[in-house]
């Protein structure tokens, strides 16, 4: 059936168009408001509609017209913008980052972006940094009010509270292999929590010399990540790169022949609660990341086991981040940590950064768990051979 009216509403419509180009937001909102009335207006007319009441400062009018935009495309980037951008003139500012956040996942993975939709999504980005900031401002407040802060709270409420603001996002574990549950979700643990690890910075001086003269020794080195043999390749930077290179000791479960080279390093490694698993532990090298060596973000395979760091040759800007967490690496000082936490390392500075690391097993596991864990995960490597 042909449209009498049809010609006739194109015309308001480019009217409209010309009027808003002119700055005629008046104008142009009656020509748009008259073709919508007629169910004739597209996403797009609704939205050019959404500006006009937008500049106008009709922030009901324009809310509903962005409404009918996104009920036609409701993934369209420029009325979720505006959306934000209406509830920060509001001071609702909750309100105003939910749209935020829409809108730069609606435009995550797309390319060719026009120039003002870019700028546009740039200033999203920035007022929802800008809200975050304000409400943790006006939470800290209310703890100052009511006679605490986030400090005296402790650090899982700090963290907990940057998360509500949207300043961090919550980091859980995701180990790669495999999961036991019902640990806790925690990042680092305090090296005084553990009795041994006293003894061991103690030993740091003879260790270092120990590693200091395999690095000298390239032939005991190799990349520290390596594609596996009997597995799909995988898409890994690092696989082959000597920058982040180890000199392994024990490498599954067996000691190497640098192990001999290392005397007191094993010593001080001896009655540690590392684990015992037949061709997988004890795991113990010593790390050594090059000059300018960033290892992207990553998880470990399993959340059974905490990593041990004791840093042994440490030039400055060395640091480690694990889950929301970020601590300097300092020579001597012991950091443990759940690697099934998504975690990362930089040595920002301009020599080489050694480390001993070694694997315990998580404190919380009780001897029964251990048992049947040491048996299963054997039991996994004997799976399907001979």
């Amino acid at each position: 059936m042909i449209d009498p009216d049809k010609a006739r509403f194109e015309a308001i419509a480019h009217g409209g168009i010309d009027a808003f180009r002119r700055g005629d937001t008046a104008t142009a909102r009656q020509a748009f408001e008259t073709v919508t009335a007629s169910g004739r207006g597209s996403a797009q007319l609704w939205l050019v509609l959404a500006q006009c009441c937008d500049l106008q400062d009709d922030r009901p009018a324009a809310r509903q017209a962005l409404g009918r935009v996104l009920q036609l495309d409701p993934d369209n980037p420029y009325a979720l913008c505006m959306q934000g951008e209406i509830y920060t003139r509001d001071g609702d500012d909750r309100a105003a980052v939910s749209w935020y956040e829409r809108a730069l996942a609606s435009a995550n993975g797309r390319t060719n972006l026009p120039a003002d939709l870019v700028e546009r999504l740039q200033r999203a980005d920035a007022e929802r940094t800008a809200a975050a900031d304000r409400f943790l401002g006006a939470m800290q407040a209310s703890l100052a009010a009511a006679g605490g802060d986030a400090n005296a709270a402790g650090p899982r409420f700090a963290e907990a509270l940057a998360i509500i603001s949207g300043r961090s996002a919550p980091q859980l574990q995701q180990p790669t292999s495999f999961y036991f549950p019902g640990l806790p979700q925690q990042a680092f643990y305090d090296p005084a929590d553990f009795a041994w690890t006293a003894g061991l910075m103690a030993a740091t001086a003879a260790i270092k010399a120990e590693a200091m003269a395999m690095m000298a020794d390239t032939g005991a080195l190799q990349p520290y990540a390596e594609q596996p043999r009997d597995r799909p390749p995988r898409d890994n930077e690092l696989f082959g790169d000597p920058r982040w290179s180890a000199c392994h000791l024990m490498q599954g479960g067996i000691p190497t022949a640098s192990a001999a080279r290392c005397p007191a390093t094993m010593a001080a490694l001896d009655g540690l609660p590392i684990p015992v698993i037949k061709d997988h532990s004890p795991m113990v090298l010593f790390s050594i990341l090059a000059p300018g060596m960033h290892i992207p973000p990553h998880h470990g395979m399993l959340n059974t086991r905490l990593i041990c760091h004791l840093p042994l040759l440490v030039p400055p800007d060395c640091r480690l981040r694990v889950g929301n967490h970020t601590r300097d690496v300092r020579e001597g000082e012991m950091l443990i940590f759940d690697d099934s936490i998504e975690h990362e390392a930089w040595n920002d500075s301009g020599a080489p950064r050694a480390i001993l690391l070694f694997e315990i097993w998580r404190p919380e596991l009780s001897p029964a768990e251990r048992a049947a864990l040491t048996v299963m995960f054997e039991a996994v490597t004997q799976y399907g051979e001979g």
